[in-house]
């Protein structure tokens, strides 16, 4: 640190570039947020913080992970399938199948299982069960309940901060991005909350219409926001996603979103074989640019596997650096091949593929002298543009007609259903909108809080929700026992 802080303090005669002015401030924070400038004894504190902070962590995710895996719906009444679509049974019958159990359906918590099966099933109280598994993860007051892992994160956390010169975990955090302070991120999703709530209720009164002309006088409960969502698209825009879905062949979609990357930049991507991976389902290809230079690898593991985290994300295995070019990867937990059916994704799923490899292009693009200031080492708030602004491509009519083309016979996708698939962008968007600012705002206020001290995790998580008036058909994207 001595030697660093030593260049730091002469950072203004040294001519650097702004590369390496970058560089030298990141590194010069990145000693004093870890304590370099601290006395002996708050370093010898905070040691002991960072310690127990990487292992309550790695705790936290394995009960995740755990709760996740633990949970298994098995049907085996065909009456209770009612309402699922038959490449969804095949598949459930095949995840039984795996588990010991032919001739039962298998549902599980995975995004691949639980989201059809919300959507699809008529079987309103399998709905709530699988509904109620999913929202009390980590909340079960067994072996993985991660309650009192929560408070203690967020009371190392707080304290860590304010060892380091801040009031709060927030405004440690965002001391380092553009944002620059809670206040400016409250602002902001306060100012998203004042549009996105009317818009959710409106979204619950419409839900309610429809199952009222069902006449079991029922009222909407969380559980079936999906199911109604999904009526109500067909009645809106006469469009399921069992329309869409034939065009959109994984291999396709993907081989769309590297036509997209060449017709912008140049570059190609051609499928390597023989290189070793880490398990079957993995593919490898190489990224050339331009004038046939090298740019790098890039693997893609896009199916859910038991053990493998769900969502999506892209990582690097190797970080480019002056003429070491990178090893990026994606990866995914798409919906499995089924017998002679191949992997067809959701609209959702099409837009997830072209946002990772919007990640995967900052990673490959790269070009700097320094691994600290390469492909995806910028500040947390920019790190999404690159992949927010590739997902765009992916719906734009142009794009569709280039890789949508029906997996059986080939057919491009018709400009009716791009039509309509344009129509319903912003549908259900109060919903979606709503769900992830609650779990923004929620994570906001546990690393704004100055005082831990007996904190009950949930009635807190209640109240923060309560506060914002969050309607109650709707829970926060990620609660406080699974935010990880």
């Amino acid at each position: 640190f001595k030697r660093v802080n030593n260049v730091y303090q002469k950072k203004d005669s040294l001519n650097l570039t702004s590369e390496q002015e970058r560089l030298l401030d990141k590194t010069y924070k990145r000693f004093v947020r870890s304590g370099a400038n601290l006395n002996a004894e708050d370093q010898t504190r905070l040691r002991e913080i960072n310690k127990e902070l990487s292992t309550l962590g790695i705790t936290f995710s394995n009960n995740i992970l755990n709760e996740n895996n633990a949970f298994k719906l098995f049907v085996d009444k065909e009456e209770d399938l009612a309402g699922l679509p038959e490449w969804f049974r095949q598949s459930a019958a095949e995840e039984a199948k795996a588990a010991g159990q032919p001739g039962k359906w298998l549902f599980t918590l995975h995004n691949a299982s639980r989201l059809p099966f919300l959507q699809y099933s008529e079987n309103r109280p399998l709905r709530e069960q699988i509904y109620k598994a999913y929202i009390n993860r980590g909340n079960n007051n067994d072996e993985n309940d991660n309650k009192e892992n929560i408070r203690k994160i967020v009371s190392l956390r707080l304290e860590k901060a304010k060892l380091l010169g801040f009031d709060c975990y927030a405004n440690f955090v965002l001391d380092e991005t553009m944002a620059k302070n809670a206040n400016n991120v409250m602002s902001l999703l306060n100012n998203l909350w004042s549009y996105a709530l009317p818009k959710a209720k409106a979204e619950a009164t419409e839900l309610q219409k429809l199952m009222d002309k069902e006449g079991k006088g029922e009222k909407v409960e969380a559980w079936d926001w999906w199911y109604y969502t999904e009526k109500l698209r067909k009645e809106k825009y006469n469009l399921s996603e069992e329309d869409t879905k034939p065009y959109f062949k994984l291999e396709n979609v993907r081989d769309g979103a590297f036509a997209v990357a060449n017709k912008l930049y140049g570059i190609t991507l051609t499928k390597l074989e023989g290189i070793p991976t880490y398990h079957p389902d993995v593919e490898v290809f190489e990224v050339k640019d331009a004038d046939g230079s090298q740019l790098g690898i890039f693997y893609v593991d896009y199916f859910p596997r038991s053990g493998k985290s769900g969502g999506a994300w892209m990582s690097n295995y190797r970080e480019q650096q002056g003429d070491t070019r990178p090893l990026v990867c994606n990866v995914c937990s798409f919906t499995k091949p089924v017998g002679d059916t191949p992997s067809l994704l959701t609209m959702d799923e099409v837009e997830t593929l072209f946002h990772e490899f919007g990640h995967a292009l900052h990673g490959l693009l790269t070009k700097c002298e320094y691994k600290g200031t390469s492909g995806t080492n910028v500040v947390r708030d920019f790190v999404e543009l690159p992949s927010q602004i590739n997902e765009h491509w992916a719906t734009e009519p142009e794009v569709l007609k280039m890789y949508a083309k029906h997996y059986q016979t080939g057919e491009v996708i018709p400009d009716e259903i791009i039509e309509k698939i344009l129509q319903q962008k912003t549908f259900n968007q109060g919903f979606m909108t709503t769900e992830l600012l609650a779990a923004a705002i929620l994570d906001m206020n546990l690393h704004t809080v100055t005082d831990v001290k007996n904190m009950d995790m949930l009635a807190f998580e209640k109240e923060a929700m309560d506060k914002l008036g969050l309607i109650p058909e709707i829970a926060p994207r990620y609660r406080v026992t699974y935010f990880n």
